[in-house]
C-alpha cells in the first residue's frame, strides 16, 4: 500500500521519472546501479524505493525503462488527472500558475482565488481568478482534489478551513505558518526562507 512507503522514498520517484524521461528513448534497459551513479545515490537505496512501485527489474539486465517510467508514473497518480487550485494570486501564486510542469504528474491547476479586488475577475495564463467567497462553490463544482496556499500567515489557517470545509485533504503550503487540520488531510510545508537560511548556514 502507498500509505507504507516512507515519505523520503516518495520524495524521491519523482527524481527517477524525470531522469528516466530524460534518456529521451535513448536506452531500452537501464539498471538500479546506472540510475544510482547517474543521481549520487546509493544503487541499494535506488533499489529499495523502486521496489514499492511494479516495476520488475531482469537479471543482469535491469529494468525495462519504459516499463519502468510506466510505473512510475503510475504509483505517482501522473495518468488520473486531479484537480488543483492556488489561494494567493501575487508573485508566487501567479508564477505557480504559469508554470507548464504540473501537467506532467496528472495535475491540472484551474483557478486561484484572492480578496485584492484588483485581481478579481482576471486571469493568468488562461486560468481565472476568483474571490475567496467564491471558492466552496468552485472547489465542488469541479471536484478539487488539491490545493496550494500563497497567502500571507496571517490568513493561511483561514484558507485552510475553508479547504477543511470543503474536503480538499491535501495542501501544499508556502506560507510561513503552521496549520491545524484534522486526522486524514495532509500538508506539506514549502519555507523557502528558511530552507535559504540552512544553505546560508552552511556557506
Amino acid at each position: 500500500m502507498k500509505s507504507t512507503i516512507p515519505v523520503t522514498s516518495l520524495q524521491r520517484l519523482p527524481v527517477y521519472l524525470n531522469y528516466l524521461k530524460s534518456l529521451s528513448g535513448t536506452r531500452e534497459f537501464i539498471s538500479s546501479g546506472a540510475i544510482a551513479h547517474a543521481l549520487n545515490m546509493g544503487e541499494v537505496l535506488v533499489r529499495k524505493d523502486l521496489a514499492f512501485t511494479s516495476a520488475q527489474g531482469r537479471t543482469r539486465v535491469g529494468y525495462n525503462t519504459c516499463e519502468l517510467i510506466a510505473a512510475l508514473e503510475e504509483y505517482l497518480g501522473c495518468n488520473e488527472i486531479k484537480n488543483a487550485v492556488i489561494f494567493g494570486a501575487g508573485g508566487l501564486g501567479s508564477a505557480l500558475l504559469s508554470y507548464g510542469g504540473f501537467g506532467n504528474y496528472g495535475i491540472r491547476i484551474v483557478s486561484a482565488f484572492d480578496n485584492n479586488p484588483l485581481k478579481k475577475g482576471s486571469e493568468v495564463s488562461g486560468k481565472p481568478v476568483l474571490g475567496v467567497e467564491e471558492a466552496p462553490g468552485f472547489i465542488s463544482r469541479n471536484n478539487v482534489k488539491l490545493a496550494v496556499i500563497c497567502v500571507p500567515a496571517k490568513v493561511a489557517q483561514e484558507v485552510t478551513d475553508i479547504l477543511v470545509g470543503c474536503n480538499v485533504k491535501s495542501i501544499l503550503n508556502f506560507a510561513p505558518a503552521q496549520l491545524t487540520v484534522p486526522e486524514g488531510f495532509n500538508v506539506r510545508n514549502i519555507d523557502v526562507a528558511a530552507n535559504l537560511a540552512i544553505l546560508s548556514s552552511l556557506i
